[in-house]
């Protein structure tokens, strides 16, 4: 598998990002880098909690994250079931 910067995830951030200025239509805006980061992760933790069937070990693994780490992002996103 190949990290390009040029990937779909990529390409989906840029025109995600170009349309969310586009929107601003000049406005004043700060925070974006923590805005992107809190959007994305929840959608993210879901799709691979899925993918692993809810097995936190792997998931985590999958993240390259530690399981704790997992465990209090699932919970601040409300996905700790």
């Amino acid at each position: 598998m190949t990290r390009d910067r040029k990937g779909p995830i990529a390409a989906c951030v840029r025109s995600s990002m170009e349309k969310y200025f586009h929107d601003l239509n000049g406005e004043k805006v700060s925070g974006v880098y923590e805005m992107v980061l809190h959007e994305m992760e929840k959608p993210l933790l879901e799709i691979v909690m899925k993918h692993a069937k809810s097995n936190q070990c792997k998931a985590a693994d999958i993240l390259g994250i530690n399981r704790n780490t997992l465990r209090k992002k699932l919970k601040l996103h409300k996905l700790d079931k």
